[in-house]
């Protein structure tokens, strides 16, 4: 793919950042905001189904989640899930701390706080909330912040209830923790005024700098997360939600950018053919004779279970559905993302990418000929129940008159490779709507003053006593300010400020290096962080063993600093151990002392640190390196 000019195809990208609130309770109701991870006490099922609005609309996305035909389990805890979260009971009232903290959080982006928080009922039936909506505010409107001196609007600022997590799926069932239900999230959007993948990330950075700032946002890995809205000139307003680490956000900006683009040219290319919307029809052809002796296992696994082959001619599609639309995925996997969630299929197979998969050409070619399609002609195959099979081509068929025309609005999930799929429509208007069971709060100006009074510094207004206090340099005091871990770092050198520059370059450039050699350094608890730093300043090991130690933990996210020392054997070694390590190496290197002298300190440094480990400050390691280099110089 050629490097994408974001200027020219008219790049508009917006950001929704959720980031879960450290209150002492739920939004609307008195249970603690902790999420447990031993075995529930006891499960509910549901079935959820959509309602229609005041003005008798019936939200597409609502719809869609309805006809999956889906089972929910909830799984709950007796002391820290109520009637609440199971919807059992009216909600209470909503939480006073949570306002607090979303209203400090509109102030520090100057944005102007509402007269009255009036809640909504947001529709949502994927079976994330047991009630089939989500309960949600606005705090703020309007606003700004600076991003490397790049201004973006700030649209608003809300406060919503979290969703369940999802646990696991199990045919048409999927499983359901109620734990962290309704714990406070707070909702920032810009304005769609960003236009590269960069400007994206650096604004996801700063906002979430100004949630940690606070110090009232939850940490660690689930409790933020980013909806981005891309468009391309001549494109779509497409949703990608639940992008939760932050080194993707680029990725799915680029790939989607780069997905709308394709689609556009086949699009072009489809018009140029003659291809009309008219010539594609949702009739799903049984063609299981065809295929009774096929080879594919995915057919035969079909046949087996009594179910058939089924397929869709979609004229003028040769070479199309083949096309690659983002690294690894082409309209044939739009296409079969549209067949497996509105038919419930695994899959299917199209004939741009056959003979393959155990189908023959002489299948491929019996199949063309029963259907009497032509070369230009692409072929959709799917192997399933006939009732699934028909939903799943007439879906495609849909997508595919789509690709005639536009690029569809839709939502769409992230992969972990930045590339994405489709998720569910968009949402439309219907979806909100006032929830009648809460009171409104009022916003009193001695509320705002008060907040206003308390108001933490910005990143930014800390650079000074970095540099003073904490001894950095202006590089790496320029690089704390920018840091998502600024909160993090001040944490550790209030109780260390000894470590400073070993902090803040552990923070920052051990862990950009670990990132990029694919360590996953997000997932370790923040705790263990911390504690690793108490464990240095106890010297406990050398800050030489830190990266060591920062790999361990990313391997064993369930254990302990002190579980990593004693698995690495990472002890610090005494002076007089130390020491004989020294000089039995460098006698033992007796011959390059004498021909290189005082610069055999260099390779035998490396041979002295290879052994200890970590065990040992690089520093003194250095100095009685050359006292003994120099003593056997002499000898």
């Amino acid at each position: 793919m050629t490097k994408i000019d974001y200027e020219k195809v008219g790049a508009l990208i917006g950001i929704e950042v959720h980031q879960q609130l450290d209150t002492r309770t739920k939004l609307f109701c008195s249970c603690p905001t902790k999420i447990r991870e031993d075995d529930p006490e006891f499960t509910f099922i549901r079935r959820l189904r959509p309602t229609q609005s005041e003005l008798g609309e019936v939200d597409p996305a609502a719809l869609f989640e309805f006809q999956r035909g889906r089972v929910h389990i909830y799984e709950n805890y007796d002391d820290s899930i109520c009637l609440v979260e199971q919807d059992e009971e009216p909600p209470h009232l909503l939480d006073e701390e949570a306002v607090d903290f979303a209203l400090e959080i509109s102030l520090l982006m100057n944005s102007q706080p509402v007269d009255e928080i009036q809640i909504m009922r947001k529709l949502v039936i994927d079976g994330s909330n047991t009630t089939g909506f989500q309960r949600s505010v606005v705090v703020a409107f309007g606003g700004s912040i600076d991003v490397n001196g790049f201004t973006v609007p700030i649209q608003t600022i809300g406060v919503e209830e979290d969703a369940a997590r999802k646990i696991r799926e199990n045919g048409s069932q999927t499983y359901w923790r109620l734990d962290r239900l309704g714990i406070p999230l707070i909702e920032v959007a810009t304005a769609p005024v960003m236009k590269t993948p960069q400007q994206v990330l650096d604004t996801a950075l700063r906002i979430g700098q100004i949630f940690r700032v606070t110090g009232k946002v939850k940490r660690g890995l689930g409790t933020i997360r980013q909806d981005i809205n891309v468009s391309v000139k001549g494109g779509a307003i497409i949703e990608i939600k639940g992008v939760q680490k932050l080194n993707l956000i680029g990725q799915v900006v680029e790939y989607e950018v780069q997905r709308q683009l394709q689609l556009l040219k086949i699009r072009d290319e489809l018009k140029e053919r003659g291809v009309r919307s008219g010539q594609i029809k949702s009739m799903a052809h049984d063609v299981t004779s065809l295929f009774e002796k096929s080879s594919s296992k995915v057919i035969q696994s079909a046949l087996k279970r009594k179910e058939g082959v089924y397929a869709l001619v979609l004229p003028g599609f040769a070479g199309m559905v083949g096309r690659e639309v983002q690294p690894g995925r082409r309209l044939g996997s739009e296409l079969a993302d549209y067949a497996k969630f509105w038919g419930g299929v695994q899959g299917l197979f199209h004939t741009d990418e056959l003979p393959n998969y155990g189908i023959t050409s002489v299948e491929v070619t019996a199949l063309q000929k029963y259907l009497k399609a032509q070369d230009v002609d692409a072929i959709i195959i799917v192997a399933a129940t006939e009732t699934a099979s028909k939903e799943a081509l007439k879906a495609v068929a849909d997508r595919a008159r789509q690709a005639l025309k536009c690029v569809p609005d839709e939502t769409r999930g992230p992969l972990i490779d930045g590339t994405t799929r489709y998720s569910r429509p968009r949402p439309g208007a219907a979806r909100m709507y006032p929830e009648t069971d809460v009171a409104p709060v009022a916003v009193t100006q001695e509320r705002l003053e008060r907040i206003r009074q308390g108001l933490p510094e910005l990143p930014e207004e800390k650079l000074q006593k970095f540099r003073e206090e904490y001894h950095l340099s202006d590089e790496l005091a320029g690089i704390m300010i920018r840091s998502l871990r600024i909160d993090l770092f001040e944490h550790i050198i209030t109780q260390h400020p000894e470590l400073a520059v070993t902090v803040a370059a552990a923070l920052e450039s051990t862990w950009r290096n670990l990132e990029r050699e694919g360590v996953d350094v997000e997932g370790i608890p923040e705790e263990q962080i911390a504690l690793l730093f108490d464990r240095l300043a106890a010297d406990q090991f050398a800050k030489e063993a830190i990266e060591e130690l920062l790999i361990w933990l990313a391997q064993h996210p369930e254990k302990t600093v002190d579980d990593a020392v004693v698995d690495l054997g990472l002890g610090v070694i005494s002076h007089s151990e130390l020491k004989g390590i020294i000089d039995q190496i460098v006698k033992a290197n007796a011959a390059m002392v004498a021909e290189r002298g005082e610069r055999a300190v260099g390779p035998l440094m490396g041979l002295v640190m290879k052994e200890v480990r970590g065990r040992a400050d690089g520093k003194l390691v250095n100095k009685l390196l050359q006292d003994a280099v120099k003593t056997q110089m002499k000898s």
